[in-house]
């Protein structure tokens, strides 16, 4: 898989096979990983692998929270900007309709975020989920590149075959997973990673890109 097929193939998934992930790919993926830009090479991420019965006992706690209605921890960091203006809110409001219809959750239902939560609390049946932190003192140049060390990881599971789905969602319950994780209260809870292979016979969700002219400007080409 060459790496245009890597980026034009890459999505969220929500819906994860329990084929196991080899923990040898894995280490492929994270080894190679390592060589996303880094500005001053800080490599400022820090990654947490969690799979068998660490992860499903952290999966069972996050999802009893959910469940219960918990509102969650308080944020370290916003989801989104508070006041989001057209087309940003246009393009959130559109995706979340196309995600959750594909998932069989209906807006007008009055169970929609209890099912949305458990979904994600459950990290849609992903054998294995990455955690990764940053420490405290980072600024907004190491988030950026957190980032792109995030979606090389990404790129390089879909060289493998694997898929994967980012979550920020896991930032709500960064208590329940610190303590799962051992990470202590040190560093920030950037997102979670879902990774696994597809699950067979279930909707797959393609969302839309704004056109190249909405997002781009050739300036002296």
């Amino acid at each position: 898989m060459d790496v245009y097929e890597a980026v034009d193939s890459r999505r969220a998934v929500r819906a994860f096979s329990d084929e196991p992930v080899p923990k040898k790919v894995l280490e492929r993926v994270l080894a190679t990983a390592s060589r996303a830009p880094s500005s001053g090479n800080l490599q400022p991420w820090r990654l947490y692998v969690v799979a068998g019965e660490p992860l499903a006992g952290l999966k069972k706690r996050a999802t009893a929270r959910a469940l219960a209605g918990d509102p969650g921890d308080e944020r370290e960091y916003p989801m989104y900007p508070a006041e989001l203006t057209s087309p940003y809110l246009d393009r959130l409001s559109e995706a979340a309709a196309q995600r959750y219809a594909a998932l069989g959750i209906e807006r007008e239902d009055p169970d929609r975020p209890a099912k949305i939560a458990a979904l994600n609390s459950g990290a849609f049946g992903a054998p294995v989920v990455l955690f990764c932190y940053l420490d405290r003192q980072m600024g907004p140049g190491q988030w950026a590149d957190a980032g792109m060390y995030v979606q090389t990881v990404m790129l390089l599971l879909r060289a493998e075959g694997l898929h994967s789905c980012p979550q920020v969602m896991w930032t709500m319950y960064r208590k329940t997973v610190s303590q799962s994780v051992g990470a202590g209260d040190g560093p920030v809870l950037f997102c979670g990673v879902a990774v696994g292979f597809e699950k067979k016979g279930v909707p797959r969700l393609r969302t839309g890109r704004a056109d190249m002219t909405e997002t781009v400007s050739f300036v002296g080409l």
